[in-house]
């Protein structure tokens, strides 16, 4: 400030040294004081914003008065009651047809007729390859000429045996012959038969592996009919369950490419432990009317081997496991009560508690790291599926 005030007096002597008379020269105590003025003032209290700046700080300082921390831990619980709850095991499985043939020839022969189309529902006994059978006919016919006239020369004999001019060795090789040539009609009729492949049971039939024309015999495969409905499932589970199957078990089980959960019952358990896995064999069925289950399919399985009612469960993030015994932090009057319990089943993300809680306890499932009894707390909420 002294350095200005001594600039600005040298500057107003030099220019009136130069610049002789005209208007009177300002005197030079009047501008100090005049640029002493114009300096702007500091702020009172220190408040570089000035008299409203302060004021305003003031009124924001005035303010509503900072809240509190609360003491208590904020929890969230679970409220025990009574539930279903299936004692069940998972295991896997695969599927079978109720029923399943390759279909073949009993004897060698070239196919004559095809009588079906890939993919085609057919009937029992319904007619699907014909076998040529040229040569058996023929020979069928030759043999009921001489059948023919086999019952004619018996019936002679006969009636001259009743006359008595005829012996009876004599009628007894009439009538020999006669029976020899319907046996032989019968084994002709029989070898005709098997050149017709007919449907053993109502089913689908698959893709067929010959065409018309083929030369086939006993080891050649025409094509698989399956009765897909009702539809077989087949699955092991360990041994210790053995005893606990039976039929007319309900299993649920699911498939690759669906989201449904199918429904079958157990109808068949192998008395027999496989002594390389140790697990038995267990059949079921399952309705199929609509063909969404195919042969072969890997399937995942559930069997419920009993159900229990009005069980206490708990989700497993509660438990608190010690060296001697397990506990639990209840809710109670505002405070966390720890309880010791006793476990029973468990399932994925719940366990059965036996003894220890009662149907209505709030069991705290969150902050249980934080927790120590009688600590206070503030319930958050009461849900009936376990916290996340």
């Amino acid at each position: 400030m002294l350095l200005r005030k001594l600039a600005l007096l040298l500057v107003l002597l030099l220019t009136s040294a130069c610049g002789g008379g005209g208007e009177a020269d300002p005197d030079p105590a009047s501008l100090i004081r005049s640029s002493t003025d114009s300096e702007p003032r500091p702020a009172s209290n220190g408040n570089p914003q000035g008299a409203s700046g302060s004021r305003g700080s003031s009124a924001s300082t005035s303010g509503e008065p900072a809240a509190t921390e609360s003491s208590s831990l904020p929890v969230r619980v679970y409220r025990v009651s009574g539930r279903v709850v299936d004692d069940a095991i998972s295991t896997t499985g695969e599927l079978r047809a109720n029923e399943e043939v390759d279909l073949r020839a009993e004897e060698e022969g070239r196919i004559v007729d095809l009588r079906f189309e890939e993919g085609q529902a057919v009937r029992k006994g319904e007619l699907l390859v014909k076998i040529n059978d040229a040569d058996l006919v023929a020979e069928k016919r030759r043999l009921e000429v001489q059948r023919d006239l086999a019952q004619r020369r018996e019936q002679r004999s006969r009636a001259l045996l009743e006359e008595q001019t005829l012996s009876q060795d004599v009628y007894e090789e009439a009538r020999g012959r006669l029976q020899v040539l319907e046996a032989q009609l019968e084994q002709v009729a029989a070898e005709i038969d098997k050149t017709e492949i007919r449907a053993p049971f109502a089913g689908v039939v698959g893709l067929r592996q010959v065409s018309k024309g083929s030369l086939i015999n006993s080891s050649t495969t025409i094509a698989r009919l399956q009765n897909l409905d009702p539809i077989k499932l087949d699955f092991s589970v360990p041994e210790k369950y053995a005893g606990e199957l039976g039929a007319g078990d309900t299993v649920t089980f699911t498939v690759s490419g669906s989201d449904r959960t199918f429904e079958g019952k157990v109808y068949a358990v192998e008395p027999r432990i496989d002594p390389n896995t140790r697990t038995v064999q267990v059949r079921a069925r399952a309705a199929n009317k609509e063909f969404a289950l195919f042969p072969g399919a890997f399937a995942k399985v559930r069997v419920v081997l009993n159900r229990q009612d009005g069980a206490l469960m708990v989700p497993s993030i509660a438990l608190i496991p010690g060296a001697q015994s397990t506990s639990v932090y209840v809710a109670k009057d505002g405070k966390a009560e720890r309880r010791s319990v006793d476990v029973g089943k468990r399932t994925e993300d719940r366990v059965q508690i036996l003894s220890g809680l009662e149907e209505g306890d709030r069991v705290i499932v969150s902050g249980i790291q934080q927790m120590r009894p009688d600590l206070d707390i503030e319930v958050l909420e009461a849900a009936e599926e376990p916290a996340p």
